[in-house]
């Protein structure tokens, strides 16, 4: 679109194809449906590029097709003489909206649309009820059967379950038992459940099972007692609440999610891969939620912004889980670079060794590597700037206990340590300039770290920093090639061994970055959308860097010029300028340079002094100042923790079973949870038989995992059919396909 000359002309590959002035809505309203019936974009792009609203584009389409150009001069206002409703009328709206009816009951008995009644509550400013209020009482149901969920009656209205009120319609609500029980009794069709759903009526499908046999990737419900037992959908009902009347509730919405990560769908258009049907036999459902629908619900999860909060109280159950892994924690950031449009601050990427746009997450991990939360820094601050900020969440979820917080060069800071000392023991390497130890200082050391014997070769001292106020103990590693490795730590009462051990396990949490980037898909962009950051916020002057720039380049020509005069000095005949006189004169010209050079420096040094070093960065950028919304992107780095976590639980569970547990454990894993399994619906089980592994041996280890789950004694969420587990082995498996 380009507008000249108050006239606006319509471009496509360079042909002109529209022209007409910007006050003309009519023919403006011809051209956006020129642009769709032609195929040259689709409904959403044009919408955009012209202001509108898809919605509106579809209205003018709709018109163009009825009436035609004469209708797209429709004037804007309410239609004449369509009866407005009534004050009155508006107030019974809002009442019985308030006794919980839905739009549908409170247009079938004011006579009106439905449409109508949602502009007139959104023009009332209503908002939606809590979790309390928007759900429907179901009565007890007086069977049920081996395969599915029985049929139950809605509350009549009078009756006992409704409350006793006789103004409640049968489509008004109250709050649900749980857990729920399905209205359907055909797990393939859930007509019913969606219909509900619709009215308003429902929050959430309860899951109901079919019998199956090879139900593809139903392996991934080995996962589901471990992530019943972290609390995770406690903690999204604590912090949530629910996500309003949906066939896709909460529950289903976020352990879809999880199950989608266990599977190795790393985003949600990857569910176009997969059959919905199948995926929806694993939950419960007919059908898996699809792309639009997550992409839907993430949005909805993210627009409350209480993400941090349930990050905070997934770690307040595994905490409590795991609590005896705490008494060391790592802390690291990890860099996200952004390749999009917007102006982000930058950030050394140390993996790929340059300076990009990115933003910083700081993770904290247990003793074992497994993640316990994490946050994202304001404008990719460091590691001694988060540092204390990460440790006043970690103490407000530890408590009073001993901690030692294990982190690399970035936190460095003898001043940050005389601060965090009275909380914490600090381990972490020393950096700058240091004096090397004589190598008969050195000992061998041994220690003994998951069943093995490692040997080291450790100094042990004493050193003061921060000239004597700050005293610590050092530890310094002799590699084979004669590089010393020291290592700081306010621990004296650990062995010199064991803090070269704890001290490297920080790799761990290294392996733990790459494995969720290459598994989980951990840096990629989750929503484009920005939000406004601090215009405040200071930033290094580029002027500030310009002036350094130019006053090392003024330095090295002075230099060049010095070696220079110096040179002629050095090769002086005597029988040609005998005196110190005679050099000068003939070396004039050189000298004149030198002084230039020394003004030079003393101009610059001088604008360099009443130049600020930093500024705030809106008088540094002429656009907006802006950061990634983070919320979406912390709420799948949680859902990508948790199954993470999830999977380290099952590798504890099977690692007494299967010898080669630190190798291919989670390779393993991975393939149990990707393999069939046959599902059996009884009165009070589902029972899953998983497929044989691709050999014997791993057969009998997921077996020994399956009766390890059994013994968890763990209900699928929403239901109250107890999870059992079994595995059928490879002659059992010929057996049956032979016959």
């Amino acid at each position: 679109m380009v507008t000249r000359d108050s006239r606006r002309l319509l471009l496509v590959s360079g042909i002109p194809i529209a022209q007409y002035a910007p006050s003309d809505r009519m023919s403006e309203a011809q051209a956006m449906v020129s642009l769709v019936e032609l195929g040259w974009a689709d409904q959403n792009d044009v919408a955009k590029a012209f202001g509108y609203s898809a919605r509106t584009l579809r209205r003018y389409q709709q018109r163009f097709a009825e009436g035609g150009l004469a209708a797209l001069g429709l004037p804007r206002g309410y239609p004449p003489g369509l009866a407005r409703l009534a004050v009155s009328r508006r107030k019974r709206i809002q009442d019985l909206k308030a006794n919980g009816c839905s739009h549908h009951e409170i247009a079938r008995q004011l006579g009106i649309s439905v449409p109508a009644v949602r502009k007139t509550l959104r023009r009332l400013g209503w908002k939606i009820p809590s979790p309390a209020q928007a759900a429907l009482p179901l009565t007890e149901p007086a069977a049920t059967s081996p395969h599915s969920s029985p049929v139950q009656p809605l509350a009549s209205p009078g009756s006992p379950a409704s409350g006793g009120n006789p103004k409640l319609s049968a489509f008004c609500f109250k709050e649900q038992a749980s857990p729920l029980t399905s209205q359907d009794t055909d797990p393939t069709s859930r007509g019913v459940d969606r219909l509900l759903a619709r009215l308003g009526l429902l929050e959430d499908a309860p899951p109901l099972f079919g019998s199956a046999t090879a139900v593809p990737r139903a392996g991934v419900l080995l996962a589901v007692p471990v992530l019943v037992a972290s609390g995770v959908f406690e903690c999204a009902q604590q912090i949530y609440g629910s996500l309003g009347p949906a066939f896709y509730g909460l529950r289903t919405s976020l352990l879809t999610l999880l199950l989608m990560a266990l599977w190795r769908i790393k985003r949600p258009e990857g569910l176009k891969e997969y059959s919905p049907q199948d995926l929806g036999r694993v939950l419960g459902l007919d059908r898996a939620p699809e792309v639009k629908t997550l992409r839907r619900k993430l949005a909805r999860l993210a627009a409350a912004g209480r993400a941090a909060q349930f990050g905070q109280a997934l770690a307040r159950q595994r905490v409590s889980l795991r609590g005896q892994a705490l008494g060391f924690l790592y802390v690291d950031g990890h860099v996200r670079v952004y390749h999009g449009r917007h102006d982000l601050p930058k950030a050394h990427v140390a993996r790929m060794r340059i300076s990009l746009p990115a933003t910083s997450d700081y993770w904290v991990n247990d003793s074992a590597g497994d993640p316990l939360f994490v946050i994202t820094a304001e404008a990719n601050a460091g590691l001694v700037k988060m540092l204390p900020e990460v440790l006043a969440q970690v103490r407000a979820l530890v408590g009073p206990r001993r901690l030692t917080v294990v982190f690399d060069r970035g936190g460095y800071s003898p001043k940050l340590f005389l601060h965090l000392l009275p909380g914490f023991d600090l381990l972490t390497y020393r950096k700058g300039r240091y004096r090397k130890i004589p190598r008969q200082r050195f000992r061998l050391c041994r220690t003994r770290r998951d069943g093995q014997i490692i040997t080291y070769m450790l100094a042990d001292q004493e050193v003061r920093l921060l000239k004597g106020r700050l005293r610590l103990r050092q530890v310094t590693r002799l590699m084979e090639n004669g590089h010393q490795t020291p290592i700081l730590t306010s621990r004296r009462d650990l062995p010199p061994a064991r803090v070269a051990c704890h001290m490297f396990d920080r790799w761990r949490q290294e392996n733990f970055f790459k494995y969720l980037r290459e598994e989980y898909a951990l840096d990629a962009l989750v929503e484009y959308d920005t939000v406004p950051d601090d215009p405040t916020r200071e930033v290094p002057n580029p002027a500030w860097a310009t002036l350094e720039a130019q006053l090392r380049q003024a330095y090295a020509q002075l230099d060049r010029l010095q070696a220079e005069y110096g040179l002629e000095a050095l090769t002086n005949l005597e029988e040609q300028r005998r005196t110190m006189r005679g050099f000068k004169t003939a070396h004039g010209k050189l000298a004149q340079k030198i002084a230039t050079a020394w003004q030079r420096i003393e101009q610059l040094e001088k604008r360099r002094a009443t130049t600020p070093r930093r500024v705030p960065v809106q008088s540094v950028v002429d656009q907006p100042v802006v950061k990634l919304a983070p919320e979406r992107k912390h709420l799948t780095n949680l859902i990508k923790m948790l199954a993470y976590q999830t999977e380290s639980d099952l590798l504890r569970l099977v690692a007494p079973h299967y010898r080669r547990t630190g190798d291919e454990g989670r390779t393993l894993l991975q393939a149990a949870l990707a393999s069939a399994a046959d599902l059996q619906v009884t009165q009070t089980e589902l029972r899953i038989t998983l497929a044989p592994q691709s050999s014997p041996h791993r057969t009998r280890s997921i077996a020994a995992l399956c009766q390890e789950l059994n013994q968890m004694e763990t209900t699928f969420p929403g239901s109250c059919l107890r999870l059992r587990y079994a595995i059928r082995d490879a002659f059992e498996a010929k057996s049956g396909h032979s016959n």
